[in-house]
């Protein structure tokens, strides 16, 4: 488990494997949500880079869709 501390300036810095492991740069914004005692920072992805996301997702094809000639009543 990686660990940051917050300096006196109220900064933290991500430690470098899990920067390198969800593709940070300088620079990224954050959505920081709070539930209870934790703090969550949400990478804010452009739509470019959201392209594909879904390409390995089992829902993604059409292969077992059932159209109403299939159905039965």
């Amino acid at each position: 488990m990686s660990q940051a501390k917050l300096s006196s300036k109220f900064q933290l810095s991500i430690p470098k494997d899990i920067r390198q492991e969800m593709a940070l740069e300088a620079g990224q914004q954050f959505t920081i949500v709070t539930r209870g005692n934790i703090i969550e920072l949400i990478p804010i992805r452009t739509m470019a880079s959201a392209r594909g996301l879904l390409a390995d997702c089992k829902y993604s094809t059409s292969d077992d869709y059932r159209d109403r000639q299939n159905r039965q009543s």
